[in-house]
């Protein structure tokens, strides 16, 4: 068991160095000159060559990506090109705000999808079943944009006018502090990564339910609530965890287009701002910072996929 982990998390590190290099080619390759963009078309030839040298442009780039590579494992991330604040205070700022975004949505998307799979492959045919999953592909056909905006119409303008249509949050505040602000990003989530989860789950739970040691256990006279609840819920949530991974790393990259919807201080907002004013610096650490996310949510999903399941734990030892 102990010798798996190791070998993840060594893949993990070979996933994240090569999700780098990607980084750094990538935001190489985005048109225009920092310098420029910094100093304006009015700065002289020769004061561009010298930000150019203070910023280590002049160098070549195997030079760029190894200085940016140290700079990474020391922590030191530099100073943003477009914006007195440092990266790493913007990253930590914005990142809380995301973070309550992205956790707030999943401590209430999650448990619910498990519930409500579970309640539908237990009753599942009967009419309230299906208005559900009819519902649900519905929303799973749209984007989760439209989703914003037809909650915004509903919600924030024209209809019932009870939640605010911008995120009004200051810069470094607590993103929890401001509930309903939070109110209309965290129901838009919710509902674009709802009808998938409990889908799964109810799949999951309808493949339990007709399983052979399932039967058993009614053929031992256990009460349905008990075979359902000790039995057969625990060995529906293993696919549950898997797809709860995936969709952390589907909010972790939806935030993208919602915090742009709402004006929300993210690091979806933050994003988009730097790439448009060719910010390398915090373009390269918040897409970076969003890899390590992918890779070590991944992780942690197959570790608990491992605990749950004991005979992959013997098969791993």
């Amino acid at each position: 068991m102990l010798v798996w982990i190791l070998r993840r998390a060594l893949l993990s590190l070979l996933v994240l160095f090569g999700v780098s290099v990607l980084i750094f080619l990538a935001t190489q390759a985005l048109p225009g000159d920092p310098a420029v963009q910094i100093l304006g078309h009015t700065a002289t030839p020769e004061q561009l060559d010298e930000l150019r040298k203070q910023l280590g442009l002049d160098q070549s780039l195997l030079d760029q990506y190894l200085t940016w590579l140290g700079n990474v494992l020391t922590g030191s991330l530099g100073q943003s090109l477009t914006s007195p604040q440092s990266v790493s205070s913007l990253l930590i700022d914005r990142g809380l705000a995301s973070l309550a975004l992205v956790l707030s949505s999943a401590l209430i998307a999650i448990p619910l999808a498990v519930v409500m799979g579970s309640v539908g492959a237990v009753r599942r045919d009967r009419p309230l079943d299906h208005a559900t999953q009819g519902i649900f592909l519905v929303l799973t056909a749209l984007p989760e944009f439209v989703i914003g905006l037809g909650l915004l119409i509903l919600l924030g303008t024209t209809v019932f006018k009870v939640l605010p249509t911008v995120a009004l949050i200051p810069s470094g505040g607590a993103a929890f502090t401001h509930p309903k602000e939070l109110a209309l990003p965290v129901l838009t989530l919710v509902l674009a990564v709802l009808p998938y989860l409990t889908r799964l789950q109810r799949a999951a739970m309808i493949d339990v339910l007709e399983s052979d040691f399932i039967q058993m256990a009614r053929l031992k006279g256990l009460p349905e609530r008990v075979v359902v609840r000790r039995h057969a819920l625990r060995n529906s949530l293993v696919p549950v965890v898997q797809g709860s991974a995936l969709t952390l790393i589907y909010l972790t990259g939806g935030i993208v287009a919602i915090e742009y919807l709402f004006a929300y201080p993210g690091l979806g907002s933050a994003l988009t701002t730097a790439v448009a004013g060719r910010d390398l610096p915090v373009v390269q650490a918040i897409v970076l910072l969003l890899a390590s996310v992918y890779v070590v949510v991944n992780l942690v999903a197959d570790l608990l996929t491992v605990l749950l399941v004991p005979r992959l734990r013997t098969r791993r030892a």
